[in-house]
Order: structure tokens, then sequence, then C-alpha cells
């Protein structure tokens, strides 16, 4: 997945990805912006998880998401 795509086009993925972090609210999408290390950040604090295991959640992400 480019991420510069994703950037891009905000707004169409948002919803794909509110739908697979729910915690994170309106506010903190329009703040990540499609940024990768934004959206990597925002996980770990709304689900308490490690850089580690943020990161393997947004490739797994990635991979369903790859059209």
């Amino acid at each position: 997945m480019n991420w510069d795509i994703v950037e891009g086009n905000w707004k169409q993925f948002k919803g794909k990805v509110k739908t697979q972090w729910g915690k994170l609210t309106d506010d903190h999408l329009d703040k990540i912006g499609g940024k990768r290390d934004a959206l990597v950040g925002r996980i770990q604090e709304a689900y308490g998880v490690s850089k580690d295991e943020a990161e393997a959640q947004i490739r797994r992400f990635e991979d369903q998401n790859r059209d």
C-alpha cells in the first residue's frame, strides 16, 4: 500500500481505518491525515499496544486493503 496515495485519498480511507480501529475518533482521524507514523502513534495510545504491535496491525490492514 502506497501511503502517498492513502494520504491523498484520506477521506476515502478514513472509513476503512475507522472500521478497523473503532476506538479512533473522527478527531484522531483528522489529525492523522493519512500519515502512517501518526496512525501508528494513535493506535498505540488508543489500544495500549507497543509500536511493534501497532506496525503489525497496520501491515495486516495493508494486506487486506491492497486494492
